[in-house]
């Protein structure tokens, strides 16, 4: 289909398409037109990774502007959320508005309400759902990115109720489904009322095979020759092969441990294919990441991007893998070796995929478990790049020729599995069921069972009765949590304080005939709108109101990690005696009901959560990342998660502690400002201040600028000496309200001279490190805090 042929979008909007150097659509492109995209039909579209799904996207949602409406468009990661706004906004030529939102649980976003297309991760659409946004009843598309991604037991859940939400909120909203292709995309579209495109169609071909010997065997019949010399391995061989001929690799593991040593391997051989105008670069690049946090994990990555290679999982700060997956998509790195993570829907396409591990640990099965089809299909998908590769390869590794043929059947001519909700999972419903309550979905039994019907659980339940008895199961917990009231004694007359954002017919049949109402309480209103799982609402409630005394910092970090709102670090061997030892030393501090060590579950348990509410009381004590992340065996991104995490718990608490009447909100308040900017009490007036982070306050502290006043009163030399950069300082001085912030003709006292480290007293108590934590001296050093 020619651009030409197509209609109902903004003007400019075609001329726009031609200058990006699209002349016709792709036929998955073409076939979404036909079935309606473009004039606000429901979609599902099960079209293979780098076949066009993000133009079937922007058609539907720039018709629908068009026609004087509105587009939301729902992605499964914050980073996912960033790319697409980048990529949305150049629409903007066209008088399209463009806006992002992922944060901020408590916050309905008004600001977005002036926004054409709005950017959001299902999470932060869930809960301005429950928050009551006003502009939400505006829409009139709404896009759905990786929608299979619903058979995800933790994410799915929350991605299947919103839409549903929406759906009901929106009677006619236009609903586009963009998905892998998956077994079941029928079921999808038929939940959706929509029509359904599949197929397996690209732009490029991709060919699928299996490495074995020295051979590639494709699924078309054909054979290249990958000679694997000495002791090479075969990921090896396979990726210098292709970057003798000019392309990248994606190398797929499966632990992070794995990843970074196959980096380092893989290292040796990008190197050889690097001229001096890139090992310049990477070189820059590798400065970039050591400047972003000095851990081992980042030496450890800028030496590898040095050589052209680089690694990525969880265990990388957001800022580490997106420098990496720019530079991948640059062409600058020639190979990443990464767990599966970079294969939800970031855009990193090579020349070659190599699965190298189809098998992980899976605690379920108490051993190695393969991949699902589905999974492996998604790294493949990866292969191959429209405009810059001719083709576009998928590798799967055998060690003989038995499991050669098992590869063949089980992945490269299997069908991906079918996408299977996991809505009706306790945990999952527990909290939906309590949302839709607050958030005024539903007012009685009825009118929720309702609701869960439209959901695709129910469309595609084969128990009779199962979602029943799971709701009632729920509604109980709820009601001896005090979350919600329930009556059977007829109509409920009075308004809900969440608002009556859809009334279901159930509902408006309730005509005072003795059916049962639900309402939320308001701490349960508080709950909801805090966006904390029910069970981790009780439990912190649950320790706070069960505190005799003044609960210190590690105890409420223990009590936050005790949650199912923050993933707990787990007990390497040896540790349980460790932790154990730290228990019975602590006791007294910790909040709630203690287990007996006789409950070997529960209080293995409760020591994990003790060693993550060490890693965050050792985190405000100002020990030193690197020291963090070695002592505990951990990443800078997942200390940095943890960090973010028991920040917005604590303030959950804080809002819990001031809904219940706890005397104990002070305490709160404090250990959440702790853990926010990583420093001792004594510092929180100065991290107050803008650019001063936790080396830069403990250098200003040691230097007798205790508080910020006396940064507007305090000899310049020794603040500069404290600070060392003149430009450094001369804004944090104004940003202190100095009348006179210029460091001009300003010499650093040395006395103040952070020169040789500044030492922070760490609280210890892990048996590990525990007498001082140096903070690196070197502003160029940057960690999480200093900014």
């Amino acid at each position: 289909m020619n651009l030409e042929e197509l209609s109902g979008l903004p003007p400019g909007a075609i001329d726009h398409f031609k200058r990006e150097g699209i002349e016709e659509l792709y036929p998955p492109q073409a076939e979404a037109v036909d079935a309606g995209a473009t004039e606000g039909e429901n979609l599902v579209a099960a079209v293979p990774t780098a076949s066009g799904k993000t133009m079937i996207a922007a058609l539907s949602m720039l018709s629908a502007i068009e026609r004087g409406g509105k587009a939301l468009y729902i992605v499964p990661l914050r980073a996912l959320a960033s790319e697409k706004k980048a990529e949305f906004e150049a629409y903007e030529g066209v008088g399209v508005t463009v806006g992002v939102t992922t944060g901020n649980y408590e916050s309905t976003s008004d600001w977005l309400a002036t926004k054409d297309i709005v950017v959001a991760t299902s999470e932060k659409v869930d809960s301005l759902v429950r928050n009551g946004a006003e502009w939400l009843s505006d829409l009139t598309c709404v896009v759905s990115d990786e929608v299979h991604l619903i058979d995800d037991r933790n994410r799915g859940p929350t991605l299947e109720v919103t839409l549903a939400k929406l759906r009901q909120l929106n009677p006619g909203l236009q609903t586009v489904a963009l998905s892998a292709t998956v077994g079941n995309a029928d079921e999808i579209a038929d939940w959706l009322d929509a029509e359904l495109v599949d197929t397996d169609w690209r732009p490029i071909d991709l060919q699928m095979g299996v490495h074995y010997g020295n051979a590639l065997n494709f699924d078309d019949g054909s054979t290249r020759e990958v000679p694997v010399e000495g002791s090479e391995k075969q990921e090896a061989a396979l990726v210098r092969d292709i970057l003798e001929e000019g392309g990248s690799s994606l190398v797929f593991v499966n632990s992070r441990r794995n990843a970074e040593a196959a980096a380092k391997r893989l290292g040796g051989v990008s190197r050889n294919e690097l001229t001096a105008e890139e090992e310049a670069k990477l070189a820059e690049l590798a400065a970039d990441i050591r400047d972003d946090s000095d851990t081992e994990t980042s030496r450890d990555l800028a030496d590898c991007v040095e050589r052209g290679a680089a690694f990525h999982h969880a265990g990388l700060s957001s800022t580490q893998r997106s420098l990496v997956e720019d530079a991948f998509r640059d062409r600058l790195l020639k190979v990443i070796s990464a767990t599966p993570t970079l294969a939800a829907g970031v855009n990193t396409p090579a020349r070659r995929v190599i699965v190298r591990d189809w098998r992980r640990f899976d605690p379920s099965a108490g051993g190695m478990a393969p991949l699902d089809v589905l999974e492996v299909h998604q790294m493949m998908g990866r292969a191959g790049r429209p405009g810059l590769d001719p083709y576009g390869e998928a590798v799967l590794l055998a060690k003989n020729h038995d499991e050669s043929q098992e590869l063949f059947d089980r992945y490269i001519w299997a069908d991906p599995e079918p996408v299977r909700s996991k809505l009706a999972a306790e945990p999952a419903l527990r909290t939906h069921v309590l949302a839709t309550i607050a958030s005024g979905f539903a007012r009685t039994r009825e009118g929720l069972l309702e609701f869960l019907e439209a959901t695709l659980y129910a469309s595609q339940s084969t128990e009779p009765g199962r979602l029943e008895t799971v709701t009632d199961t729920v509604l109980e917990y709820l009601e001896s949590n005090d979350f919600i009231e329930r009556d059977s004694g007829g109509s409920d007359d009075s308004e809900d304080a969440g608002g009556e954002a859809f009334t279901s017919a159930a509902d408006l049949a309730d005509d005072g005939n003795g059916k049962e109402t639900l309402e939320a309480t308001s701490l349960g209103h508080t709950v909801s709108r805090l966006y904390l799982d029910p069970m981790s609402a009780a439990e912190i409630v649950h320790g706070l109101e069960r505190a005799d005394d003044r609960p210190t910092a590690l105890g409420l970090y223990q009590l936050v990690s005790r949650t199912p709102d923050m993933y707990e670090l787990y007990l390497r061997s040896g540790e349980d005696e460790k932790f154990g030892e730290l228990f019975y030393e602590r006791e007294p501090e910790l909040l709630g009901d203690t287990p007996s060590e006789f409950e070997e579950d529960r209080f293995e348990d409760w020591l994990a959560a003790l060693k993550t509410g060490k890693l965050l009381e050792d985190w405000a004590d100002e020990t030193d990342e690197e020291r963090l992340t070695d002592r505990y065996k951990i990443g800078p991104g997942d200390l940095r998660g943890k960090v973010d995490t028991a920040e917005w718990l604590l303030g959950a608490a804080e809002s819990l502690a001031a809904e219940i009447d706890s005397e104990w909100t002070v305490a709160v308040r404090e250990a959440r400002a702790r853990v926010e900017h990583g420093v001792s009490e004594a510092l929180l007036e100065l991290v107050s201040v803008g650019g001063v982070g936790r080396k830069r306050a403990r250098r200003l502290y040691e230097a007798g600028i205790e508080e910020p006043a006396d940064l507007r009163t305090a000899d310049k030399s020794v603040v500069l000496g404290a600070l060392k950069g003149k430009k450094t300082a001369e804004t944090i001085l104004e940003n202190a309200g100095r009348k006179d912030p210029s460091m001009d003709g300003v010499e650093p006292d040395s006395a103040g001279s952070a020169d040789g480290g500044v030492t922070a007293t760490s609280s210890g108590g892990d048996g590990t490190d525990d007498a001082t934590a140096t903070n690196g001296a070197d502003d160029s050093q940057s960690s999480l805090g200093d900014f």
